[in-house]
């Protein structure tokens, strides 16, 4: 469980660096969805989020709640926890020595850029909809692969059209400073968001994305769901190895 009384004043400072850093920037940049889900469940730069308080409002917004994990944790148990609707977050926090980048997500990324879209109901449904189809292929590495590429092109590093223009929902972009910049600059490729297309698109996870995938709405990457699964079958059919390592 989240020990909040061993936070030390180091960790209430990172994260209001880290908090007000990212709220400046965001406004224009961020989903319409975050920004509010980030009012809904009150998050501040002065309080690093208590989950006892924070449970309750997600709750009450979507029925998904949050579970204390030490860092990444095994893929069963992952995709385990959030079919079952429970986020999986770890409770540590950079050090002040490492604001601009860290190798393991911490706090920061798991609950300030995850948690306020959890309070969007067609997004946790497409979270917890994928997490089955994985958890029914849990023993298949390749398919686990596969969805993952999914989850990073969306869950991670995913683009919005609003009315607005281009906006993140991404958590690896609403968590990252540079990245929320350079994810909507010319220098990156967009592409529509297309199920085909990024199953067959590996990613790296120490540099910023060379492409990002653009959906449409929140129910329309719901409404994907089918399709993943149609593919995904498709390609264990077909037998495709692949080296993992």
């Amino acid at each position: 469980m989240q020990q909040y009384s061993n936070y030390t004043s180091e960790d209430f400072a990172v994260w209001k660096i880290l908090f007000e850093r990212q709220v400046q920037n965001l406004p224009g940049r961020a989903t319409a969805a975050f920004m509010e889900g980030l009012k809904r469940i009150q998050f501040t730069a002065d309080s690093i989020p208590n989950f006892e308080e924070t449970d309750p409002l997600l709750s009450s917004c979507t029925g998904w709640e949050l579970t204390v994990v030490p860092g990444i944790v095994a893929d069963d148990l992952f995709f385990k926890l959030l079919s079952e609707k429970k986020f999986p977050a770890t409770t540590w926090l950079r050090k002040m020595a490492q604001l601009d980048y860290l190798e393991e997500p911490d706090m920061f990324h798991d609950v300030f850029a995850h948690v306020p879209l959890l309070t969007n109901k067609p997004f946790v449904d497409f979270l917890q909809a994928l997490s089955k189809i994985a958890l029914r292929h849990i023993d298949d590495a390749w398919a686990i692969e596969l969805l993952s590429r999914i989850y990073w092109f969306t869950i991670e590093f995913g683009l919005i059209q609003e009315e607005g223009g281009l906006r993140i929902y991404g958590a690896g972009i609403l968590s990252s400073a540079g990245e929320t910049l350079y994810s909507l600059s010319n220098k990156p490729e967009h592409r529509p968001y297309d199920v085909a297309t990024i199953l067959d698109t590996p990613y790296r996870k120490d540099t910023f994305q060379e492409i990002y995938y653009i959906v449409d709405s929140y129910e329309a990457l719901y409404a994907s769901i089918p399709e993943i699964e149609e593919e995904l079958a498709k390609r264990i059919k077909k037998g495709t190895v692949i080296s993992l390592s």
